[in-house]
């Protein structure tokens, strides 16, 4: 506990530095989300800077998040020079509240022209700030947002705040019509669950596709993976417990509550959750996480890799979002209670929720759309590419009661008895769980599954927040106008109920028969990122963002724009980092073990007239005829991305990756797959499945 948020200048620490009636302005203006009295900035300013010099820190800079999905941030000294040749340390409220950064090399998706650089950041103290540094170097970091001179949005935070307020506005029009008074503002709170690999440094080292792609573009399969389930919750080695320790010591520090901690499915691969926050901090504490994990991982000899599926044949990763709305008095609006069905107020925002997840699936898998998660989505592995809600036995039921006429009961979960005298029985939950489920109701929030390892969070929690705060603002239009409530209420979630229990759904999401019943439901299947994108500057879309504030429709395409450009870049960035594996690595171990096996076939002949050499000529000729396929593979590939580069329109060109460019690195790979199981394992260049996910 010593440690714990002692690098956040968090409310504890304003409470005890700050003079009382500045911290009563900032404690309102955090909790009621209001502008900020520019009035108390310096005073503000000079408190800060003083607790970072404490810590260590000389530097300072605003923190923000591009469209490139990471942080950024440029670093100034607290110094100033003074007249006399000394110095002294210096930090205004103009310099906490307004940064001015380069906006013309950042992703703008046609906002900003290459000469137009000024550029501005904004501090949201709704988030606090942190000091952070390695080797002795501190930093004053404060979260910002990041828009244009003229004013257009270039980060991920701006509209996840506006996103933010949209629910709270929507939602308190529900709670106000169910007689609460007390409420101010709706919140809406993430978990966020990150999934990781660690592998040996030295091994990461020696893979270039790793190192620029994130990702094993060759790679045969080990022998053993995941197949005898034995990693999963499996004993921690006594190394990874000790990176794990300093990880959640310096995650301490920062006050991000990393409580969970265990073995995932695949060798080698990890899993770290954190405790529910608000949706904002929540979304800066995950591009914290990532960092750390990455910063501490190297100092114990290992590499963190965060891509969706950096191995084939095994498991990839994600980050299940795990979303909830509460009060700021403290109300869980997903808390269903022991009686759920008579809870009205509860299967109101049930209800909503349900049906802005069918009215905008689309958006939902948009906001996980990338090249990396496009390896895992539907892959057996994690949820497929049709969104469905599961509720479980209890509230499915209830669901099923609505929709014919009214809720009278709920299953109850009763106790569990194991049948050992030395074990008590246990209270049974009325519901089991559905880990195979995109969107899957978990007690008393929402795990929104599908989301890839290295997102932002902010992109889904945006969807989210948005097209919810949408179907409450139709609820509440007609509920608003009644005159009687309960009956106009009833009758409401009755068509809710029964024009939408189509996304309802409690089964097995993995198996075949899934895709073909959802397809008669008229569930849509969006089976790839090049397929999502259009959606994002859909009509539906547009209005949407509009109407609640979030994004205008320029800044609706920009970000279209940027997701279509990075997903082109991405698939090329890979095909010429396979190519110069195949050409400069793996082609040249090829040709020397043929010509080994050549020269012993030559040798043994000489050598003893009539031995048998037949072992060593098939093996030469299944080398050969991969090797003749492999070397046109690369031909074939070398010339897709020329093609693809010289086209465009970015639509076209991510089309045209994703059907010819993927599609040759394929066939590229398996023929590089299987000279790896022919040659020589002292010649083979790169590490193997085998040591990289069971030499950790």
């Amino acid at each position: 506990m010593d440690i714990y948020g002692m690098n956040v200048f968090n409310d504890a620490v304003m409470k005890e530095r700050l003079p009382k009636p500045i911290y009563k302005l900032m404690k309102k203006t955090i909790d009621e989300g209001l502008a900020l009295d520019s009035a108390i900035a310096d005073t503000v300013a000079n408190t800060m800077k003083d607790w970072a010099i404490e810590k260590g820190a000389t530097h300072f800079t605003h923190w923000f998040q591009p469209m490139t999905g990471v942080t950024a941030e440029k670093q100034e000294a607290f110094i100033a020079p003074q007249e006399n040749g000394t110095a002294l340390f210096e930090f205004s409220g103009k310099e906490l509240i307004k940064g001015e950064p380069d906006a013309s090399s950042f992703p703008s998706g046609g906002l900003r022209a290459t000469f137009e650089a000024r550029g501005y950041t904004a501090w949201d103290c709704t988030s606090p700030a942190f000091v952070r540094g390695f080797n002795g170097t501190m930093i004053l970091c404060i979260p910002t947002v990041f828009c244009s001179y003229t004013g257009e949005v270039l980060d991920k935070k701006t509209p996840l705040l506006k996103s933010m307020e949209a629910l709270s506005k929507q939602a308190l029009r529900i709670l106000k019509l169910f007689g609460n008074d007390t409420s101010t503002r709706v919140i809406s709170t993430i978990g966020p669950e990150q999934e990781y690999f660690l592998i040996n440094k030295d091994f990461f080292e020696k893979r270039i596709d790793l190192m620029l792609a994130g990702r094993t573009l060759f790679g045969a399969m080990s022998p053993k993976g995941q197949e005898m389930e034995d990693h999963y919750f499996g004993s921690i080695k006594e190394n990874i417990g000790s990176f794990m320790h300093e990880l959640n010591l310096e995650l301490w520090k920062l006050g991000i509550s990393a409580r969970t901690q265990h073995n995932e499915v695949s060798p080698a691969q990890f899993e770290l959750a954190p405790i529910f926050c608000t949706a904002n901090v929540a979304t800066d504490h995950n591009q914290l996480i990532m960092d750390t994990l990455k910063r501490v991982a190297n100092r114990h000899g290992l590499a963190c890799l965060l891509h969706e599926k950096p191995f084939a044949g095994v498991n990839g990763s994600g980050k299940h979002l795990n979303w909830a709305m509460a009060s700021n008095d403290g109300l869980n609006l997903l808390e269903p209670g022991s009686t759920p069905h008579e809870n009205a107020q509860f299967l109101t925002f049930l209800c909503a929720i349900i049906k802005a997840v069918d009215d905008y699936a689309n958006l939902l898998r948009v906001s996980c759309a990338n090249a990396g998660n496009d390896h895992r989505l539907g892959a057996n592995e994690a949820p497929p590419a049709i969104i469905s809600v599961f509720l479980g036995d209890q509230l499915a039921d209830i669901f099923e009661q609505i929709a014919t006429g009214g809720a009278k009961s709920s299953k109850q979960g009763g106790d569990m008895t194991i049948g050992v005298t030395t074990l008590p029985p246990f209270p049974k939950d009325a519901t089991d769980r559905n880990r195979t489920s995109p969107f899957a109701f978990t007690g008393n929030k929402f795990e929104f599954r599908m989301v890839g390892s290295t997102f932002s969070i902010s992109g889904p929690a945006i969807v989210l927040n948005t097209i919810v705060a949408e179907v409450i603002s139709q609820m509440a239009d007609r509920l608003e106008k009644a005159t009687d409530f309960n009956k106009e209420l009833q009758k409401l979630l009755q068509e809710i109920a029964t024009n939408h229990k189509r996304v309802v759904f409690n089964g097995n999401n993995y198996a075949e028969e899934w895709v073909d019943e959802a397809a008669k439901r008229g569930l849509p299947n969006i089976s790839s990122s090049v397929e999502a994108f259009p959606e994002l500057i859909s009509d539906s879309a547009e209005k949407l963002f509009e109407k609640h504030g979030i994004f205008n429709k320029i800044e609706l395409h920009s970000r279209y724009e940027i997701f279509v450009e990075q997903y082109g870049k991405t698939i090329n960035i890979e095909a010429m980092t396979m190519l110069s594996i195949a050409r400069r690595q793996i082609l040249p171990a090829a040709v020397k073990y043929a010509t080994e096996l050549a020269t012993s076939i030559s040798v043994v002949k000489a050598c003893a007239v009539g031995c048998d050499v037949s072992a060593q000529e098939k093996s030469l000729q299944e080398l050969s005829t991969l090797m003749a396929s492999f070397k046109n593979e690369i031909s074939v590939l070398e010339k897709a991305t020329v093609e693809a580069v010289d086209i465009e329109d970015l639509y076209e060109r991510a089309v045209f990756y994703r059907e010819k460019v993927i599609t040759s690195m394929q066939r590229l790979r398996t023929n590089g797959d299987g000279m790896e199981e022919l040659i020589d394992d002292e010649l083979w260049p790169l590490p193997t499945y085998a040591e990289m996910l069971f030499l950790v």
